[in-house]
């Protein structure tokens, strides 16, 4: 049975102790990353239809609109005449479940590449995206748990700084792009260290600027605009550089940094829309393989 916890506390400010490592950056860092498209209908439906049915009604819609063979979604299994343009990229997201391009690109490496669909086990998946959640929810054996601050379609509401779950409840964990966000960072992946049960994994991705060596803070960023233009989106805290995968680490975890979109064709790479193409400010997306060491 699907439930809702109590919520806990929401943090949205940068921390007081939060500083930028490099000073902040010397040009409109958002420009490059494209500002967030709201359509009329989307914006309707957010109001009237909150969560799955609004996007099952969308991808419905859209995929009448969008009828043909020249696109393909690993997450869904639909195909399309082309995918649809997100934050200037025009060939990003699919029509039927709203799945982007690291959604993608993650999908086909948890079939390919892990042992999520060989063994019975429990995910948690925060903030989770509904391209991957309808696929995750049918998986034969999986416990699936869902949480966010503030989603519905997560079945909990919960603060990853402050996990209610107890040590090593978790054989996989998914957390994408949603460590930006999140007020102390550091926090949040000891509590996802927590959770996850020696030997189990976790995949953390982010987006990083490969530009840059550390991560920019820096709490004098506090409004949306300003956020926007030094960290990429108004929502977020932080803006991490190469040294990402220092952070994960420090946490505990054994880190694979894995450039699968690699190992594609491009013909692969086109047909199934894995490249953020149009974007450069954060290009290639990494999937960091987080691996909790037996104890």
């Amino acid at each position: 049975m699907r439930k809702r916890a109590a919520p806990r506390s929401v943090h949205l400010g940068v921390g007081a102790g939060s500083k930028a490592s490099e000073g902040p950056v010397g040009f409109d860092f958002g420009a490059e990353h494209g500002a967030v498209e709201e359509a009329p209908l989307r914006r309707a439906l957010l109001r009237l239809m909150p969560g799955a049915r609004r996007q099952a009604l969308l991808g419905a819609v859209r995929g009448v609109r969008y009828r043909g063979d020249l696109a393909e979604c690993p997450c869904c299994g639909s195909t399309f005449s082309r995918f649809l343009p997100h934050r200037g990229r025009s060939h990003a997201k699919c029509p039927g479940c709203g799945a982007l391009e690291r959604h993608r690109l993650l999908w086909l490496f948890l079939e390919r590449q892990t042992d999520l669909f060989e063994r019975p086990g429990a995910m948690l998946h925060i903030g989770p995206e509904y391209g991957l959640l309808r696929q995750l929810s049918r998986i034969e054996g999986l416990s699936y748990v869902t949480g966010d601050v503030d989603s519905a379609l997560a079945s909990y509401e919960l603060d990853v700084m402050d996990l209610p779950f107890g040590v090593g409840s978790f054989d996989f964990l998914i957390c994408n792009h949603v460590l930006e966000h999140v007020e102390d960072d550091r926090r949040a992946l000891a509590e996802i260290h927590r959770v996850v049960k020696p030997g189990g994994w976790a995949i953390l991705m982010s987006p990083i600027d490969h530009r840059r060596e550390s991560t920019l803070e820096d709490s004098a960023v506090l409004t949306p605009r300003d956020r926007h233009r030094v960290f990429g989106q108004g929502d977020h805290l932080r803006l991490y550089g190469r040294d990402y995968r220092d952070r994960l680490v420090e946490a505990g975890f054994a880190v694979r940094a894995d450039r699968y979109l690699e190992g594609f064709d491009e013909g692969s790479i086109r047909r199934l829309g894995l490249r953020r193409e149009q974007d450069n400010a954060f290009g290639v997306e990494e999937i960091f393989f987080c691996v909790k060491p037996e104890q």
